[in-house]
């Protein structure tokens, strides 16, 4: 389903809606893409290998449901890559600078890498996914704090309202205008989905 409502963003939606506004038919295709590639195939390649005798999960475990955005990094949004992460940066700098300053690393390299494949290919736009990642971890900290605790942010409606204030309302820093005019529209150009 999830890829079928991929496909029918692609197909249908962001053709109808390029005349209007190239911007929205942009961010409408960047969704399509994710649900088709993070939510269908990738889903649909776990279930192969789960068929094949292979214990693989999804990489994307329901993020909607998350109760928090430790929760929605940390067990629902590419598994993968969290797994990567945490292995590679969270867990070598845990021991010697604690789990705030692991987890700040954690999200800058990650920071890095979405410079890497969004700003550096749009040859603009520099810093704001590196600021997106570091908000993410600057939040994640926050809500594990004695305040966070005591606000309730890691579970229920403040923890679910925190999560997506601060996953959802600046998404835009990452998929910047530079991004959405030099490789987005671009991109679905080539690939047809608009003239």
């Amino acid at each position: 389903m999830r890829f079928a409502a991929g496909l029918g963003l692609l197909g249908f939606v962001v053709p109808a809606v390029a005349a209007e506004s190239g911007y929205l038919a942009a961010w409408i295709g960047l969704v399509g893409l994710i649900l088709v590639l993070h939510f269908g195939l990738f889903h649909l390649l776990a279930l192969g290998w789960q068929v094949a005798g292979v214990a693989a999960r999804p990489i994307m475990q329901r993020p909607l449901v998350a109760q928090s955005l430790g929760e929605f990094w940390g067990r629902r949004w590419n598994s993968g890559f969290r797994q990567l992460s945490h292995d590679l940066v969270f867990e070598p700098l845990l021991q010697r600078y604690g789990p705030a300053a692991a987890t700040l690393a954690a999200f800058a390299a990650s920071g890095l890498i979405h410079e890497l494949v969004i700003s550096v290919p749009a040859s603009g736009g520099y810093g704001l996914p590196m600021a997106y990642f570091l908000l993410q971890g600057v939040g994640a900290v926050a809500e594990r704090s004695v305040l966070g605790t005591r606000l309730g942010l890691r579970r229920g409606l403040c923890g679910r309202a925190f999560a997506w204030m601060i996953a959802g309302l600046p998404a835009y820093w990452l998929f910047h205008s530079a991004f959405i005019e030099r490789v987005a529209i671009p991109m679905f150009r080539a690939l047809g989905v608009w003239g």
